[in-house]
C-alpha cells in the first residue's frame, strides 16, 4: 500500500522546503534549529483543569522538567509519557498539542518526561530520566482523593524504547506496578539489516541514516547497543511484563524491529494487541492536527487507556490506598 494523501502532501512540501544538507550531516544543535518549526503545525490542544511544570531530580542529582496535564479534578489513571525524536530532539513543546489530546479524550492524567538528550546527555542519562519521571509520577501524582489511579507508561519511536525499558525496570524492581504499556512505533533493537530499514519506500523522514545518526549521538559505543536498557528486544526474559498496545507503521524503518518485540511479548505470555497503520510513515503519530492517521491512532490510544484504567478500577485491592 502506497502512502495516504496527507502523508504524501506533506512528504512533497518537506522535500520542497529541505535544506542543503540532511540530518545526519548536521550536528545536534543544527538538527534542533532545522526540525523546530513542527511543532507550529500541531495547534494549540484542548484545555485542561491544570497545567503545570514541576523540576524532577534525576539518578545523578541534576534536574529536568514533567508537565503533568490534569484534564479534571479525578482523573481515571496517570499515563506517564515520553516523546520520540531520536534521544536527540524534540521537546516539551512539539508534545504539548498531543498530550492534551490524550488527556482531554481518555479521562488520564498525563505526565510529559521532558528527558535530557543525547548528545550532552548520552546513554543512560535519559534511561534514567525516564525511570525517575516515573517513580516522580507514582509519588507525586497517582495517588489523589483517596485512591491510588493506575501507571501506564507509553512513549513514541525513542520515548517508546524508554518506556519499554522501565516497564521492564518496574518488572525487575517489583515496584512500581504497571497497569499498562503503550508503545507507538517503538525503537527495540540496532539491527539495520532488517528488511523495513532497506526497503526504499520507508526512507521518510526517518530514513536509515537518521537512524545510525541517532544511534552515534545516543549511544556512540557501538559494544554498548546490545545492552537490553538501550534495546529491549535483548533483555533475558520479557515475562510477567504489563499489558501491551503496540502500534506500527507500514512505512517505517522501525516497523520489523516493532513487531518483533510485539511478537517476543505474546511468545512470553504478555497480553499484547498489535496494530500495523497502513499507509503511514515513522512520526505519523505525534503529527496531531496535521495527518489523520494520528487522529485515528490516538482514538485507538485514549480508547484503550480509558479500558485499562476500568480494569484497574475493578481491582479492589488497588483502588484505595491503604491505611
Amino acid at each position: 500500500m502506497s502512502f495516504d494523501e496527507a502523508t504524501s502532501n506533506f512528504l512533497t512540501a518537506a522535500a520542497e522546503n529541505a535544506g542543503d544538507r540532511p540530518l545526519w550531516e548536521m550536528s545536534a544543535p543544527e538538527a534542533r534549529e532545522a526540525t523546530s518549526g513542527l511543532d507550529e503545525l500541531y495547534g494549540p490542544g484542548p484545555e485542561m483543569h491544570d497545567a503545570r511544570d514541576h523540576q524532577v531530580v534525576g539518578e545523578d542529582g541534576q534536574e529536568f522538567t514533567v508537565r503533568v496535564l490534569l484534564p479534571s479534578p479525578s482523573p481515571t489513571a496517570v499515563v506517564v509519557y515520553y516523546h520520540g525524536g531520536g534521544w536527540v530532539l524534540e521537546n516539551l513543546a512539539g508534545y504539548d498539542t498531543l498530550g492534551r489530546q490524550l488527556a482531554e479524550r481518555s479521562g488520564a492524567a498525563v505526565v510529559l518526561v521532558e528527558y535530557r538528550k543525547a548528545p550532552e546527555h548520552p546513554f543512560p542519562i535519559p534511561v534514567d530520566d525516564a525511570w525517575a519521571g516515573l517513580k516522580w509520577a507514582e509519588e507525586n501524582i497517582a495517588e489523589r482523593n483517596g485512591k491510588v489511579l493506575p501507571l501506564i507508561v507509553a512513549g513514541d519511536s525513542a520515548g517508546a524504547n524508554l518506556a519499554a525499558v522501565v516497564a521492564q525496570r518496574a518488572r525487575d524492581e517489583g515496584s512500581p506496578t504497571l497497569q499498562a504499556q503503550i508503545l507507538v512505533c517503538p525503537v527495540t533493537d540496532v539491527d539495520f539489516t532488517r528488511d523495513s530499514y532497506l526497503a526504499p519506500e520507508n526512507q521518510t523522514l526517518v530514513s536509515l541514516e537518521a537512524m545510525k545518526w541517532f544511534w552515534d549521538q545516543y549511544v556512540p559505543d557501538a559494544s554498548q547497543r546490545s545492552n537490553p536498557a538501550a534495546t529491549p528486544l535483548n533483555a533475558p526474559s520479557l515475562a510477567d511484563l504489563p499489558p501491551a498496545l503496540v502500534i506500527t507503521a507500514e512505512h517505517d524503518v522501525l516497523r520489523d524491529e516493532g513487531e518483533a518485540y510485539a511478537r517476543a511479548l505474546q511468545e512470553a505470555g504478555v497480553q499484547v494487541e498489535h496494530h500495523r497503520w497502513e499507509g503511514q510513515m515513522h512520526t505519523f503519530f505525534s503529527m496531531v492536527n496535521v495527518l489523520p492517521g494520528s487522529a485515528a491512532a490516538i482514538d485507538l490510544v485514549t480508547e484503550r487507556i480509558r479500558s485499562f484504567a476500568n480494569d484497574a478500577a475493578a481491582q479492589p485491592d488497588r483502588a484505595t490506598i491503604a491505611n
